[in-house]
């Protein structure tokens, strides 16, 4: 075979002799155009055995119909074709081997590319995968749903109970018998609209596996409850708490963690005072343990005149935004532009303006802390690990300050997440992550990825044995963090 720098010498000397035909003076230009692309060098016929010449034959022949009637030019093609005669020598192959027919028989890409080790290590493949061709042409730009607060189904399943003070709706979802997180909502809200968001996120969704969850509505306040009757009494603060108690003697729920917010953080702080042997853990956002002040009093009291005519005005509106929000301005205006329609145009300002009411008159707390091991028996106080949340931007940061000073220090978090109003919303990711975190210092075995439940087998611990469910952790995973 002839080497390569021969045989591109030997072109390259062809091109230049071609390119001095035509222009000597005589008028030969119609001979050729150098700008076509026709196959004048009978390329098409570039095969060994076609008409029974070889390839350099083609050429040979090529060129002397290029050179015809060029006597000055041909001597000088006539050495250039000797040499490249001599030097380029054309291996007889099959058709369809030789170089120029695998040029010609290669119509598209390669279906796969060999990759050297050096870039395997890097695309994360082996050696001798092969990086197969993409097709895009299925492939389409997905819009990310916007937020919205209609029921999608999965906070649960929706249940009626019968308690003292009428029907509730409760949601259910999962098995009873596994660990029980009961919910309890806040002003404006339900359980769908309230948590569904934040149980859908995934992380939540990964701790909260192998747990029940139990979705506690106040009277009235469920997504198209009808308008309570007339005459029809409200219960009270301490009434609603007593309302848990219905559910969980209609679920046979041995014991629950709970999870409110705002007004239903106060239920079940209050519930938890009162059935301490009931309550495992609380999670409690924005909790207040204090009766309403003058201003929080007089702002719902017209509020309240107005939800009771059955109107929703903008002054009362733009309360319960505060309320949720805090500092309006610096939140996700998004989410705030949802929760505005949902207060305008979703909500039943008749029952709302009763929970309102109730909510306004509630009374202390009374709880109380007690340092003193001797006298823990005798007050009262919470009596279970509690984690305290609330927001930078809330209004109701000096509420959980305040709550968290009447708690036991050893039982007690509080915690403040930075740069949002509503919490469970606007940061769910550290919201699920203290909670996560929380759920492992009450002794169960909860991983990122998934599993939430209480260990039933047994550990040997100092030679004896003892249920995992009866060790605690003393010490919190988290000091009063601001996150």
């Amino acid at each position: 075979m002839a080497s390569i720098r021969s045989i591109r010498a030997g072109l390259s000397r062809s091109y230049q002799s071609l390119n001095t035909i035509g222009h000597d003076g005589n008028d030969n230009d119609h001979l050729y155009d150098r700008s076509s692309t026709t196959d004048w060098i009978g390329v098409d016929n570039f095969k060994h055995g076609k008409n029974g010449n070889s390839p350099f034959s083609m050429i040979k022949n090529a060129m002397a119909k290029v050179s015809r009637g060029k006597q000055n030019s041909s001597s000088r093609i006539s050495v250039i074709l000797k040499e490249l005669d001599d030097e380029w020598k054309i291996s007889e192959e099959p058709e369809g081997d030789t170089f120029l027919g695998k040029l010609r028989s290669s119509s598209k890409m390669p279906s796969s590319i060999a990759v050297p080790p050096e870039q395997a290590s890097l695309l994360g493949t082996m050696p001798s995968d092969a990086l197969d061709d993409i097709e895009l042409r299925h492939v389409q730009l997905s819009v990310a749903n916007s937020r919205s607060l209609n029921e999608d189904g999965s906070a649960g399943t929706r249940e009626t109970v019968d308690t003292e003070h009428g029907p509730i709706t409760v949601a259910v979802t999962g098995d009873t018998s596994k660990p029980v997180i009961l919910t309890y909502h806040d002003l404006g809200l339900n359980h769908v609209t309230n948590f569904q968001a934040f149980f859908l996120y995934p992380e939540m969704r990964n701790v909260v596996n192998n747990f029940c969850i139990v979705h506690v509505n106040a009277p009235g306040q469920e997504e198209g409850a009808p308008t309570l009757p007339e005459g029809y009494v409200y219960p009270t603060m301490e009434e609603l708490s007593e309302t848990v108690t219905c559910v969980k003697n209609h679920f046979h729920i041995r014991s629950f963690i709970g999870f409110g917010v705002g007004l239903g953080a106060n239920v079940l702080a209050r519930y938890a005072t009162k059935y301490p042997a009931d309550v495992d853990a609380l999670v409690l956002v924005n909790c207040s343990s204090t009766q309403a002040g003058w201003i929080e009093w007089g702002y719902q009291k017209l509020n309240i005149r107005h939800l009771r005519s059955g109107t929703m005005t903008v002054g009362t509106v733009d309360y319960l935004l505060w309320h949720h929000f805090g500092k309006i301005e610096e939140c996700n205006q998004d989410l705030v532009t949802v929760y505005r329609q949902h207060f305008e145009k979703a909500l039943n300002a008749t029952n709302l303006g009763l929970l309102v009411d109730s909510y306004i008159r509630r009374n202390d707390l009374g709880i109380v802390r007690e340092l003193d091991p001797n006298k823990k028996k005798d007050v009262r106080m919470i009596r279970c690990q509690v984690l305290n949340i609330t927001a930078n931007l809330s209004p109701h940061i000096e509420d959980t300050v305040t709550f968290n000073g009447r708690l036991d220090p050893t039982l007690s978090t509080w915690m403040k997440i930075q740069d949002c109003g509503l919490v469970i919303d606007e940061a769910p990711g550290k919201v699920v992550e203290a909670f996560r975190l929380f759920l492992q210092g009450q002794g169960y075995a909860v991983h990122s990825r998934g599993i939430g439940s209480r260990q039933a087998s047994l550990t040997s611990v100092n030679g004896s044995t003892t249920s995992v469910k009866d060790i605690r952790i003393t010490e919190n995973p988290l000091q009063n963090p601001t996150v």
